[in-house]
C-alpha cells in the first residue's frame, strides 16, 4: 500500500499541531525513585512512576534506562521491552492503550477501601454474605 502526497502531507501537518503542545527533548530513568523524567521543548519536565505505565511495570532498571525519543520527539521507546509511550498521551494522563487503561483503572476501583466500606462488608458478612440475585 502506497502512500500519497496528499496523505503524507497531511499527515505532517497532523504532527506539526501535535507537537505544538510540547515534545521531549531528552527522557532518563531515575533508579533511585523509579520514574521516567521527560524534558519538553518548552523547558518543562514531566516524570511518572514507572509502574503506572503499559509495558514499564515490573521491568529491570536496566532495561528502563534505555529510552529512544523519536525523530518527531512524540514517541517514548524502550527498545529492551518493546514498549511504546505517547507524548501527548503523557501530557493528558494516559500511561497506556484504552484498553489497558480502563482494566487498571477498573481494578484500582474495585480495590478502594474506606471505613465505610468496612463496615458494609462485616455487616453483610454477619447476615450470610451478599445476598443472592433473584432470576
Amino acid at each position: 500500500m502506497a502512500i500519497t502526497e496528499q496523505e503524507f502531507a497531511h499527515a505532517e501537518k497532523r504532527a506539526q499541531a501535535h507537537r505544538q503542545a510540547g515534545y521531549a527533548v531528552a527522557a532518563r530513568y531515575v533508579r533511585r525513585t523509579s520514574r521516567v523524567v521527560v524534558k519538553l521543548d518548552t523547558d518543562v519536565q514531566i516524570s511518572f512512576p514507572t509502574h503506572l505505565a503499559e509495558g514499564l511495570a515490573g521491568a529491570s532498571p536496566d532495561d528502563l534506562s534505555v529510552i529512544e525519543i523519536s525523530p518527531s520527539g512524540l514517541g517514548l521507546h524502550w527498545p529492551k521491552l518493546d514498549a511504546d509511550l505517547y507524548v501527548p498521551g503523557l501530557l493528558a494522563g494516559q500511561f497506556g492503550s484504552k484498553r489497558w487503561m480502563g482494566a487498571h483503572l477498573g481494578a484500582a476501583g474495585g480495590r478502594v477501601r474506606s471505613r465505610a466500606k468496612a463496615v458494609s462488608s462485616r455487616e453483610n458478612g454477619h447476615k450470610g454474605g451478599r445476598p443472592r440475585k433473584v432470576v
